[in-house]
């Protein structure tokens, strides 16, 4: 079986698994990182986001030979010294109903942030388009966003 070196939440991780394992399950079932969700397996829900060089990735998709070498984040390495300014937002607007997309809507918005640090509702919607959650907690993670941007509304 080959190795592989990835770098996760800042650690370095070597791995003996096939090259075409999905990255979400090296991070589930070998790396024991269960905070990433397997939703559709078919990178449509974006239950399973994580950043691999800072960019938003569905961890479903990836190959983790694709992963090898690069930064991966997860949910568990977002907040570097404690809980991220999303993760704080969350709890404060009481977003999660179910939870189980949350981590990937986190995840998410971590990227949106990133590239917009004060979004517009339309450029949250738009962005936020990709991530589904069946509990309908929308307006919430709106909300949750715009605290976390600074400008709680």
């Amino acid at each position: 079986m080959p190795n592989f070196t990835l770098h996760v939440n800042g650690n370095e991780k070597n791995v003996s698994v096939e090259a075409d394992t999905p990255l979400l399950w090296v991070l589930r079932d070998t790396l024991e990182l269960t905070g990433t969700k397997f939703g559709c397996g078919a990178g449509y829900c974006g239950a399973c986001s994580v950043h691999v060089n800072g960019a938003l990735t569905h961890s479903c998709t990836m190959a983790v030979s694709q992963a090898a070498g690069k930064n991966v984040t997860t949910i568990e390495g977002l907040g570097a010294n404690g809980l991220h300014a999303l993760q704080k937002a969350w709890i404060a607007e009481d977003v999660p109903q179910c939870g189980y997309c949350q981590s990937g809507q986190i995840m998410a918005a971590a990227a949106l942030l990133a590239k917009t640090p004060h979004p517009t509702d339309a450029q949250i919607t738009e962005f936020m388009s990709a991530n589904i959650c069946r509990c309908g907690t929308y307006d919430r993670i709106r909300k949750a966003i715009h605290r976390a941007a600074g400008g709680a509304k």
